[in-house]
């Protein structure tokens, strides 16, 4: 038979970059003659952390709002139905069930179909240590030839590729804070930095150095379906 051509197309996606993020210090001469540190280089340290901080709680504070409600909730699940928790309903993780949770975020990305590839899971400080705690501490059952306890190292638990961070959105459930814990696959989210830039320069107004930077960004969740969210709190 003949053989029928397809062309793929894709359709157009814009990103606004509507963030911005920016630091401008001044350090006098007097201060910088009479301090025995380099501040201007403690301060550049210290501002670029401060715009990852900015940068990434807004980024993870946004994608609750797009992700597919197949893949979040009491009844998650396209095909099945898993509890991954809802508001006034979180999830109570601890070392014996974290696992389960992680796997049935892994299983709702599986009847999106999603790829298995490149897959990420970012979790809080509180879930990095009930994951060390959990089975895999065990180093002949997490594959490795030390155990979580020894390295530390989170790595890959059902194919995610885990990650912490103490900036996930949060909530309060009665004397509990609850987190929104995040994982998907990269075409799920998209981010840019269109102007990164940090500069030095006199100031006009006084006998000082100027230290300024600027940082324009936006982020957007491209494909709903391509992204889990689990809502707990500490069992």
């Amino acid at each position: 038979m003949a053989l029928t051509v397809d062309r793929p197309s894709s359709s157009t996606v814009e990103l606004t970059i509507d963030y911005a993020k920016y630091f401008n210090l001044v350090l006098d001469d007097v201060m910088e003659r009479q301090a025995d540190m380099h501040l201007l280089s403690m301060w550049a340290d210290d501002a670029s952390e401060q715009l990852k901080i900015t940068i990434d709680t807004g980024v993870l504070g946004l994608i609750d709002a797009g992700i597919d409600a197949n893949n979040k909730g009491a009844t998650a699940g396209r095909i099945s139905d898993f509890n991954l928790g809802a508001a006034g309903a979180p999830v109570a993780l601890t070392a014996t069930n974290i696992l389960d949770s992680i796997v049935d975020m892994g299983t709702v990305l599986d009847e999106q179909n999603i790829p298995e590839t490149g897959r990420w899971l970012v979790v809080p400080p509180w879930v990095a240590g009930l994951v060390k705690k959990s089975d895999l501490r065990n180093a002949s059952i997490s594959g490795d030839g030390v155990s979580l306890m020894r390295n530390g190292r989170l790595g890959m638990i059902d194919r995610f590729t885990l990650y912490s961070s103490n900036l996930l959105p949060t909530a309060t459930e009665g004397s509990a804070s609850a987190t929104r814990i995040f994982g998907g696959h990269p075409h799920g989210l998209t981010f840019a930095s269109q102007i990164s830039k940090v500069e030095t320069l006199r100031s006009e107004s006084t006998f000082g150095t100027l230290l300024r930077g600027l940082q324009v960004y936006g982020a957007k969740v491209l494909d709903g379906i391509a992204i889990t969210e689990l809502y707990a709190v500490r069992g």
